[in-house]
């Protein structure tokens, strides 16, 4: 079974109540960084826990080091995996708002951990929840503190030095998650520099879904990405974005195609930019 899969709102309805089942509710917005903690408390699926990305999914920032959401360190995110209520056993569904992209970053940060099954992503989001009728609660999730083991997986992460000694190889593809303006460097609304990597492809994550909001096929998204290797290795294939987030979105939904769970590039763009040594291209 692929280590990516997708659950439908009725397919959750159903299992909800299964006692083994972990929900964790994923919503965030960068420009609102209490929206998620906000927006959890008017209302989310019964029996969800809420994963703050800037506080459970991300670590501690270093000005003029890190990227905007460094990964958190792996014993510190292993224990709040626990306080969720997860074990190695454990089915976890994770939810946004509809494109999955903070969803997306929970998953590889299990994956990475050695969570490789029972992992799902709600389809949709809340979007598709609410489309299909579903109920939202006010009720704290009831469940006993788990027992879960991670152990991380470094092979599955580079650094900035890492990038700048491979990224000229001719076997490696780098995918850019972001949108293609901010990929060229026409625009950077975040970031201080604009531009991308060297190198880089742009494979800008919103492309993985419909426009329903929904995940692509399997074979829409293999297409997708053959063309994005083009005959490269795909075990070779390293994704970033402007901070480590949505370059998980184009590694789930790799994997949903079939391929082997890529690379990440944690620190991405807003770390590789605090070295003025790096090189930054524009346009194409």
């Amino acid at each position: 079974m692929s280590i990516a899969q997708l659950i439908s709102p009725q397919r959750l309805a159903e299992r909800q109540k299964e006692p083994n089942l972990v929900i964790l509710d994923c919503r965030s917005s960068l420009e609102d960084l209490d929206y998620g903690q906000r927006s959890y408390a008017e209302g989310h699926i019964d029996g969800s826990s809420y994963a703050d990305l800037l506080n459970d999914l991300s670590g501690p920032i270093i000005k003029g080091v890190t990227g905007r959401h460094p990964l958190p360190h792996a014993q510190t995110l292993t224990e709040r995996l626990r306080f969720w209520g997860v074990n190695n056993d454990s089915t976890i569904v994770l939810y946004g708002d509809g494109s999955g992209a903070y969803a997306a970053r929970a998953w590889w940060l299990l994956a990475w951990l050695g969570k490789r099954d029972g992992l799902y992503i709600l389809d949709g989001g809340l979007k598709a929840w609410h489309a299909a009728g579903q109920p939202l609660s006010l009720n704290p999730p009831e469940h006993l503190k788990g027992r879960f083991e991670g152990e991380p997986d470094d092979s599955r992460v580079l650094n900035a030095a890492d990038v700048q000694r491979t990224r000229d190889q001719p076997e490696v593809t780098l995918i850019d998650a972001r949108a293609p303006a901010r990929f060229r460097g026409e625009v950077e609304p975040i970031d201080p520099i604009a531009g991308h990597i060297p190198g880089a492809q742009c494979a800008a994550f919103t492309d993985n879904l419909g426009p329903d909001g929904r995940f692509l096929s399997a074979d829409q998204l293999k297409q997708r990405f053959a063309k994005t290797l083009n005959g490269r290795p795909p075990e070779k294939l390293v994704a970033y974005c402007g901070s480590g987030v949505t370059a998980c979105h184009n590694l789930f939904a790799l994997c949903l195609a079939g391929y082997p769970l890529g690379r990440l590039y944690a620190g991405s763009w807003s770390e590789w930019i605090n070295d003025p040594q790096r090189g930054i291209a524009t346009g194409e």
